[in-house]
């Protein structure tokens, strides 16, 4: 193992990352993580889309409502965010004087970076009546241009709690937005932003898939397209589809969404096949590869030099702030959990 001091060690994640530092093969990783957390009053976040070997030394997996609520609510010291760069900047936005870490700072998002903040000022400047409701899934700019934050688990009862009559901006994910308009009878107005992941699956490939599986249902995710959506059995975020599998009693199921979600649908249902939906191209599944960005090394060495940090000016901070808040409040009036 490369013996590098912290100082050193720091100075080269900032300049190439976690690239030029070699970890003991024999190391046992996840002993490794939990004593770290311990020693440090460190927690761990996941998002369902990461590596399995992540989510199995998270301390709590979820969806982003989920990861909002934890967030909001931990005691730790250290919230090590096993995720993409706008969790992890939720994360600090709801604690500022905790250190938040992500183990790859290039871990982004396709959705996020559809939406520059620029040009949404502009797009926000042609509707001047309108409440903007935006996405989790975007930066801490775009959140701060925004009235109320929303999850795909609690889009639909924000957007109930405003009166019928009051012009909406939705942002950044179109087919989210579209998705909601026809589930509330809206006529919101729509950002056109979407997520790679999310619109890569191919109906095509799907249709014939449930030929081969008469009796498998599909569930999908909402941030699909409109014609896989038109064919789903169930629509929800991740976590609903993580309920739904379990609860349902079909026992197969073709799963439009990042893969992640997989590993926790087969541990919690080892009795039920899970297949992953088919993209529009020649992988037989489908990853985000910003997710796949961070692995256990990486969130290894994350915690060891306590480094990427996410830092972030205090005024974008509260004026990002602003707009979480009234999704958690909301939420918790409605009584959702993520």
């Amino acid at each position: 193992m490369a013996v590098i001091n912290i100082e050193e060690a720091k100075s080269n994640i900032s300049r190439v990352g976690f690239l030029d530092i070699e970890i003991d093969p024999t190391m046992d990783l996840f002993h490794e993580i939990e004593r770290l957390k311990k020693e440090k009053n460190a927690i761990i976040l996941a998002h369902y889309y990461q590596e399995p070997d992540i989510q199995d030394v998270a301390d709590y997996i979820g969806d982003s409502l989920g990861l909002a609520q934890q967030a909001e609510k931990t005691t730790a010291d250290i919230i090590v965010f096993a995720g993409v760069h706008f969790m992890a900047e939720t994360a600090k936005i709801l604690n500022p004087s905790k250190k938040v870490l992500l183990p790859d700072l290039k871990a982004g998002c396709s959705l996020a970076d559809s939406a520059p903040a620029d040009l949404f000022s502009a797009f926000k400047r042609q509707h001047p009546n309108h409440i903007v409701i935006s996405y989790i899934n975007c930066s801490a700019d775009i959140k701060a241009l925004s009235d109320i934050i929303c999850t795909s688990s609690n889009a639909e009862k924000i957007i109930e709690s405003l009166p019928a009559d009051q012009p909406i901006i939705f942002a950044p994910d179109k087919n989210l937005g579209a998705y909601l308009n026809k589930k509330t009878g809206r006529n919101m107005v729509l950002w056109n932003g979407a997520c790679m992941v999310h619109e890569i699956f191919s109906l095509e490939k799907i249709t014939k898939l449930k030929i081969r599986h008469p009796n498998a249902k599909l569930i999908a995710h909402p941030e699909c397209e409109a014609p896989l959506l038109r064919i789903a059995d169930f629509i929800g975020s991740t976590t609903q589809l993580l309920k739904y599998s379990q609860q349902d009693s079909g026992n197969e199921f073709i799963v439009a969404t990042e893969t992640g979600i997989l590993h926790q649908m087969q541990k919690a249902s080892p009795g039920k096949i899970f297949i992953p939906a088919p993209p529009d191209n020649s992988c037989a599944c489908n990853d985000c590869p910003h997710m796949k960005l961070n692995t256990l090394e990486k969130l290894y060495l994350c915690m060891e030099y306590e480094t990427p940090e996410i830092t972030m000016e205090e005024s974008l901070r509260l004026a990002a702030k602003k707009p979480i808040d009234r999704m958690l409040e909301i939420s918790r009036a409605a009584g959702l959990v993520g």
